[in-house]
Order: structure tokens, then C-alpha cells, then sequence
């Protein structure tokens, strides 16, 4: 299967891979919590958003909190 949008699309917002990762997966958390308080359905799965978002410059290493706090 292949990733769209392109791994190269993705790496002019965010430096390497594995930062990549990290966003992309706080960011997947942040909508499925907001979808769950909302009681709202997604029409998408919380990571192919995500990835979409990153994809347009939403958001990037810097935007977005990637710390892990429990």
C-alpha cells in the first residue's frame, strides 16, 4: 500500500521520519479526543487526517506539542 500524500510531500513540513511519526500521531490523538467530546463521528480514521493536515503545512515540528504526558 502506498502512503498519500508522498513521503516527500510530507518531509517539507516535518525534517525526518521519525519526527514525522510523533506528530503525526499527537496530532491523530488531538482529533480523535475532540471527536469524542464533541460526540461526533469521523468520516476519516484520526491518522489519515492527520497526515492530510501535515500534508497542507497544518502543522509541523514546531506547531504542535509532540511530549508525551500521562
Amino acid at each position: 500500500m502506498m502512503l498519500y500524500p508522498a513521503m516527500n510531500k510530507l518531509t517539507e513540513h516535518v525534517p525526518n521520519r521519525y519526527m514525522m511519526v510523533n506528530v503525526v500521531a499527537r496530532r491523530a490523538r488531538q482529533i480523535a479526543e475532540e471527536a469524542e467530546q464533541a460526540e461526533e463521528h469521523l468520516a476519516e480514521k484520526p491518522v489519515t487526517m492527520a497526515i492530510n493536515e501535515v500534508a497542507e503545512g497544518k502543522f509541523d515540528a514546531r506547531t504542535i506539542d509532540t511530549a508525551i504526558v500521562e
